[in-house]
């Protein structure tokens, strides 16, 4: 059902309703109301899975299965897909694409019945993908390479490529579908390309090399875009000459932003991984007016048909979390798969039927240990792991924070939690400018670092340098709880 308000007076006193469409939608579009017909689907890196949730309950329903953990897909005959990650829908919430980077696929999914239509394998290492707002074209960007694959929805094969930087991490598209935004993730430039003629009619300077994703505003006005490593985004006119209009500052692993139109205004949302918040900053004057925790490493993010509610990827805390937005506080948080990247809202994906067909069970995707590092002596933590279960070992992921700008440290195991005792390895990093890190390893670490392993017992901790020279305890794994 859709609910609009006739005049301003009772918009105001409209419950849950909002004044426009919301992204990646025009204003004029009219909102849809939250229903059992949507759908929030989360992509999970390490269980290789899509997660569905009915946001009319906030009950994850179960998950497509698109590939298998490790080692299992470490194999040569190894047919399924590895590290799903970018996700996009069609304009017409009948296909959810799904890029997987290790596998090198886009897999193109059956919203009403969950089943797989086609998988096209693309160029190295692609990232995100999108329609077009006609839905004649989904645009995927190849990060591993230097173009766009424009794949035909219709046949699902490759029509063209349009060459743009080195590295594009994503694209989105302007509400009237006249221009494409492909911003990078290796070489400091956003691009300007009009989808009609597939040419770059316009380039926007990055402050930093890196930037995984970027949103339009439904009214067709702005360009946001994250730096994860700076820790920033940036905003630029979405019309000629696509000037910039703002820098902010976010924190360290600014992943993802989106927008919510309601009746207070249009607000941008921007995932903070390394903060664990999300901040919220209004599109007319770029003010700060909430900051949202929320849980480990959020990750992508997407507004409801009526942004009435922001949902939100928990990478480091197997879920997905629900914001009340004209409350701005977290209303649900519910089970989800490993690791979850991107992440989309599509209103009336099931117009008929229960939409349980081809789903695994949720609790057959969801398992984890979850540690928190802290400087020695402080109780704050400033790094969150994740160790997800792959059978008998486990993906350690720990969002680093809090350390120095583009310094070696290492993560290592240590016979003692206060003090750097016999140190194992396990991770040489290099902080980014905004001193932190994501790091990854695969191991069975859940076997010695909980409190069950005495004798054996380790503890996570993080020292300044690398294996042949390291220094300063830095960071130790918290006390259990």
């Amino acid at each position: 059902m859709i609910r609009t308000c006739i005049t301003t007076i009772v918009a105001l006193s409209c419950a849950g309703s909002a004044w426009a469409g919301q992204a990646p939608l025009a204003s004029s579009a009219k909102d849809v109301t939250v229903s059992a017909h949507d759908r929030v689907y989360a992509a999970e890196q390490f269980s290789n899975t899509v997660s569905v949730i009915d946001p009319s309950t906030n009950r994850t329903l179960g998950a497509i299965r698109l590939g298998d953990p490790a080692p299992g897909n470490l194999s040569p005959l190894y047919r399924g897909q590895l590290l799903v990650h970018g996700m996009g829908f069609s304009p017409d919430a009948k296909t959810l694409a799904v890029v997987s980077i290790g596998s090198n696929s886009v897999t193109f999914i059956d919203t009403a019945s969950n089943a797989v239509k086609h998988t096209t394998y693309v160029g190295r290492s692609p990232h995100e993908v999108f329609f077009t707002p006609d839905g004649t074209e989904a645009w995927v960007t190849v990060r591993g390479e230097d173009y766009i694959s424009v794949i035909d929805p219709a046949t699902f094969e490759e029509r063209r490529r349009i060459t743009v930087p080195n590295g594009p991490g994503m694209q989105i598209f302007s509400p009237d579908g006249k221009y494409g935004y492909v911003c990078s993730s290796f070489t400091p430039e956003t691009v300007v390309v009009e989808v009609k003629s597939h040419a770059i009619v316009g380039r926007v300077k990055q402050e930093s090399p890196f930037c995984p994703d970027l949103a339009a505003t439904p009214d067709g006005k702005q360009v946001w875009f994250t730096l994860k490593d700076v820790g920033k985004v940036q905003v630029f006119d979405a019309r000629p000459p696509f000037a910039p209009l703002r820098t902010i500052d976010t924190g360290p692993i600014t992943n993802h932003v989106n927008f919510a139109v309601t009746p207070k205004g249009s607000f941008a949302y921007v995932t903070i991984g390394g903060l664990n918040q999300i901040k919220v900053f209004r599109t007319d004057d770029f003010s700060q007016v909430a900051t949202i925790a929320v849980g480990a490493l959020p990750h992508g993010i997407w507004p409801s048909g009526d942004g009435t509610r922001m949902y939100v990827g928990l990478e480091n805390a197997d879920a997905v979390a629900a914001i009340d937005t004209a409350t701005q506080a977290v209303v649900a948080t519910i089970p989800a798969g490993q690791a979850a990247q991107a992440l989309v809202y599509v209103p009336n994906a099931v117009p008929d039927g229960d939409g349980l067909q081809n789903l695994v069970p949720p609790k057959s995707i969801a398992s984890g240990v979850h540690i928190a590092l802290s400087a020695p002596g402080e109780k704050t933590a400033t790094t969150s792991v994740a160790l997800f279960d792959q059978g008998l070992i486990q993906v350690l992921q720990a969002a680093v924070t809090g350390l120095k700008p583009k310094q070696p440290y290492t993560l290592a195991l240590s016979t003692q939690r206060e003090r750097a005792d016999a140190l194992q390895p396990l991770a040489h990093f290099t902080t980014n400018p905004a001193g932190a890190a994501v790091v990854n390893m695969l191991g069975p670490i859940r076997q010695v670092v909980k409190a069950d392993a005495a004798p054996s017992r380790r503890y996570l901790v993080i020292v300044a340098g690398d294996a042949a020279s390291a220094g300063e305890l830095v960071q130790i794994q918290q006390a259990d709880r």
